[in-house]
């Protein structure tokens, strides 16, 4: 009997592997160094943008709120609540304006997609605030810290457009997945519709797709607050 063929594993964080699945690429190429990747990221007037805030004087804080318990947790009641959101139902109702579909399950898919996009936006205006809210405060406690404040925001202001177009691609991999569990479990007869009316998505893959689709918004989540979470960090720090 022949092998199935084994899918080389695929290196990275969570959010990365899970993206990956949803794929479903045969492969997994080695993935380059974060030196190599950041090279590609930084173009010369950032390069020295980021030279000039780990050389240069910090500038002067300008006076506001200083970090305490409060603050701490503001930032997991806000983390809290969009996890709640995350878990809580997903409206199915028809997206407005949203482009004609070209079949039946792209009209299916269509309402997660825009969840998905929802929950983004969301995420990427929260954690937003939070950040900038953070490094002010951060820049009062130090000089040494507030030059850690100057470097995030000149990372903040690189990276997050590139971030913003790697993650615009993740519902695009939910269509593919969505697809994928809908046309395997149309050859099994064990979820064949009991007639041949057509009718609305429904069976234990799209329960499968509900909770993969959660679990992708989570792991966004957590990928969404790695910058607020070295911030605390370096708040609690004394």
């Amino acid at each position: 009997m022949a092998k199935a063929s084994q899918r080389a594993p695929v290196l990275g964080p969570a959010f990365i592997r899970l993206l990956a699945r949803f794929n479903d690429e045969a492969g997994s190429p080695a993935a380059p160094a974060v030196s190599e990747r950041l090279a590609q990221w930084f173009d010369w007037n950032r390069a020295i943008t980021l030279s000039k805030a780990l050389d240069n004087p910090p500038p002067e804080p300008e006076p506001g709120a200083a970090f305490d318990a409060a603050q701490d947790a503001e930032c997991a009641r806000v983390r809290g609540g969009l996890m709640e959101v995350i878990q809580g139902d997903i409206d199915l109702s028809p997206p407005r304006n949203a482009p004609p579909a070209e079949n039946e399950v792209q009209a299916a898919f269509a309402p997660y997609r825009q969840h998905y996009l929802n929950q983004q936006r969301a995420m990427q205006a929260a954690s937003g605030r939070l950040r900038g809210r953070l490094r002010d405060m951060l820049a009062r406690q130090s000089p040494a810290k507030a030059r850690l404040a100057e470097v995030d925001a000149v990372m903040e202001a690189t990276l997050s457009p590139r971030e913003y177009n790697l993650l615009s691609h993740v519902p695009v991999l939910l269509g593919l997945h969505f697809q994928r569990l809908h046309d395997a479990a149309a050859h099994d007869p064990a979820d064949a519709p009991a007639s041949d009316t057509p009718a609305a998505p429904t069976g234990p893959w799209l329960a499968t797709f509900r909770q993969d689709l959660r679990t992708a918004l989570l792991a966004e989540l957590d990928v969404r607050f790695h910058p607020i979470d070295g911030l605390l960090a370096a708040l609690r720090t004394r």
